[in-house]
């Protein structure tokens, strides 16, 4: 069973940094779609960022490109979100995901992942 554990949430200012990492375990198909979605208050789950878990081109929400950063350690099965220049529009929790029957092209939607970590608070002050 794969099992998803997020870390390195925070409180930070804006225009801050923070790096998210997702730790996973029980995989037993070879390749994965790996994801970073988010979740604010009141609002609908967001897919951030994509890699497939064997390589090639990573996807970005238009509201991240060229501030977050995904990426991952497949030797150590972990997976990474460094987020630059923080803005208070990206207070949420942050949730890895992974799915060995998806691509990141197909989206980044939600309903096509099947294995959830618990979420880490991401929170940004103005």
């Amino acid at each position: 069973q794969v099992k998803l554990v997020e870390s390195g949430g925070g409180s930070v200012q804006a225009g801050g940094s923070l790096r998210l990492s997702c730790s996973g375990s029980g995989y037993t198909y070879s390749s994965y779609a790996l994801a970073w979605f988010r979740q604010a208050p009141g609002k609908e789950r967001e897919g951030v960022a994509c890699i497939h878990s064997g390589g090639g081109s990573a996807y970005y929400a238009d509201s991240v490109k060229g501030r977050f950063v995904i990426s991952q350690d497949s030797a150590k099965n972990m997976l990474y979100l460094q987020m630059h220049s923080l803005a208070p529009e990206d207070t949420a929790m942050y949730y890895c995901a992974a799915d060995p029957f998806t691509l990141c092209d197909y989206g980044m939607e939600g309903a096509d992942f099947g294995h959830w970590g618990q979420g880490t608070q991401v929170t940004v002050s103005s």
